[in-house]
């Protein structure tokens, strides 16, 4: 649930942020006119369309690179966004006007649209990781996804609808001055990421310089979304402030308190900004945080070992509680494995690893078994066969009210430990 609540509100609102403030220019009557809406309300669109199209195909085939794609996308993303802040503060406007209105107009299209195409693709994708082979679209697991999904894209709707809201009636240079602000952080973010992907293909040569740049962008990536909201946050503070008292005209009782209702919505929708401001930037440190703990497995437990034959008594593992084992393979290699009595005439019995996130290795959680990387909830019916994210099965038989296990099958997997 966390997981998932986390990376929405992670990777989108940013970009939520600045096409609110874009949008809300657009229609505060002051920053564009009627033509210039609809260019980039065409471009999200298609921005939207093409980021749908590449999510679909990603996870259809295997013919999307998508760091090839990223760099294209975010190469024309800072360039339509520098392109569009020149002309929006009037590059050209007096000397070429038909010029100016196309290349305003395109550009800011443009500049949406990647910014979309961009983002959406890995929010499209999170409902496919929801489910893993084997597992029920019923279950509690897939509940708590769907919560922190939902939760996550309400948050970020929210407060984009709320800064969009508030941001309508903020003076137009003031708005454009923010904007420039925002986009040029943004620009800096996505310069980074292009040069982080050069810089790993070895297209960029190797510099310890650069190294340790690209570094430090990656570790205090969420500094760059935090620089965007501390910008954007001068927009609630100054319409608070601006509108706490009514001081405009007006020319008897009905339309003073109608002028004092404006002044309430904008004050309302001001607040609306802070509260979900301080919402994600909980989900980006306490969320965060929780989320990424160190999860610690429990102990090994004793076991006989004669010959080539593992013997655990049944009576140590008839409680229904993951017990964890360790066997020193022929080259030193601790292979790991897990039993858990799934009924009364059957035992899960499998490899402390799986195929899909390797020997991470499993913990239990209010007597539910978890995948320790990707906090899967295993069904424990299904512990001891093939699939999704099940331990890796292991044969074992019972004689004499005892478990066997052949060390020759730990033998056979101890490469998955190495």
């Amino acid at each position: 649930m966390m997981k998932y609540l986390l990376q929405v509100v992670q990777n989108s609102l940013s970009a939520a942020i600045i096409l609110a403030l874009v949008f809300a220019l657009l229609y505060n009557g002051k920053g564009a006119g009627a033509n210039q809406k609809k260019w980039i309300a065409a471009g999200s669109l298609a921005g939207s369309v093409f980021a749908l199209t590449l999510a679909f195909l990603k996870s259809t085939t295997v013919l999307i690179n998508r760091e090839y794609w990223n760099i294209g996308i975010l190469s024309v993303s800072v360039i339509a966004g520098i392109v569009f802040i020149m002309f929006l503060w009037g590059f050209l406007k007096n000397r070429r006007p038909k010029l100016y209105n196309v290349l305003l107009y395109s550009s800011g299209a443009v500049f949406c649209g990647t910014l979309l195409f961009y983002t959406l693709p890995d929010i499209f994708l999170y409902p496919a990781e929801f489910l893993m082979m084997g597992e029920s679209a019923f279950s509690t697991d897939f509940l708590f996804k769907l919560i922190g999904y939902a939760a996550g894209l309400l948050l970020v709707f929210l407060a984009g609808l709320s800064l969009f809201k508030a941001g309508i009636s903020l003076p137009a240079k003031t708005h454009m001055a923010l904007l420039t602000i925002g986009i040029g952080v943004n620009a800096v973010n996505q310069i980074l990421k292009v040069t982080q992907s050069l810089y790993a293909q070895r297209v960029i040569p190797t510099s310890r310089f650069l190294f340790n740049i690209l570094k430090q962008a990656v570790n205090y990536n969420d500094y760059f979304l935090y620089l965007i909201m501390a910008v954007t946050f001068m927009i609630p503070v100054f319409l608070w402030i601006k509108n706490y008292t009514p001081k405009g005209p007006y020319a008897n009782p009905a339309e003073h308190r109608k002028f004092k209702a404006a002044l309430r919505r904008k004050r309302r929708w001001s607040a609306a900004v802070v509260f979900c401001y301080i919402l994600a930037v909980l989900c980006l440190t306490v969320v965060k945080t929780y989320e990424a703990r160190e999860v610690v497995l429990s102990p090994v437990e004793p076991m006989n070992i004669t010959g080539g034959e593992i013997t655990i008594p049944s009576a140590n593992i008839n409680d229904g509680h993951l017990h964890r084992f360790m066997y020193t393979a022929s080259d030193g290699t601790e292979v790991r494995f897990i039993v858990i009595k799934k009924n009364e005439t059957a035992y899960g019995v499998g490899l402390d690893a799986c195929d899909i996130c390797g020997p991470t290795g499993y913990y239990e959680r209010k007597d539910e078994v978890i995948c320790k990387l990707c906090d899967v909830v295993m069904n424990k019916s299904t512990i001891g066969f093939k699939g999704g994210c099940n331990p890796v099965p292991l044969a074992y038989t019972m004689e004499n009210g005892n478990m066997v296990i052949q060390t020759a099958h730990l033998e056979k997997e101890k490469g998955r430990f190495r």
